[in-house]
């Protein structure tokens, strides 16, 4: 959509990168799978297993494996198109480095898995 003109350029606006709204980015993911709808189930499912699994491990709380699952966690999340858990976990790495209390970064962390993990029941 065309908003104004400047100097001779056209300025548009672009959607955001990342949907804000959404626990998991389906159109993300699509692309991802090249639209295989059996790899986008498949994958959803080990997703929600990994982030059960690596949340619990987290809550441990052992800050220097915290920052390696969380890492990983963070990988696996913007590979479905999980937003909000890759950002969340990105703040359980920042609160370790920090040396900070983990306690309000996992709370943060396990909202986004329940979001995500509640999308990813719907969307099965």
């Amino acid at each position: 959509m065309l908003d104004t003109i400047q100097n001779g350029l056209q300025q548009v606006t672009s959607p955001p990168l990342v949907p804000e709204d959404q626990a998991i980015d389906l159109a993300h993911l699509f692309r991802m799978t090249l639209g295989d709808g059996a790899l986008q189930r498949e994958v959803l499912q080990l997703f929600d297993r990994q982030a059960g699994m690596l949340l619990a491990r987290i809550r441990e709380g052992d800050p220097s494996a915290a920052a390696a699952l969380a890492h990983v966690l963070k990988g696996s999340a913007r590979g479905v198109g999980a937003w909000q858990v890759a950002s969340a976990a990105e703040g359980i790495e920042a609160a370790c480095a920090g040396k900070t209390d983990l306690a309000p970064a996992v709370e943060v962390l396990t909202g986004a898995i329940v979001r995500a993990r509640a999308a990813i029941a719907e969307h099965l």
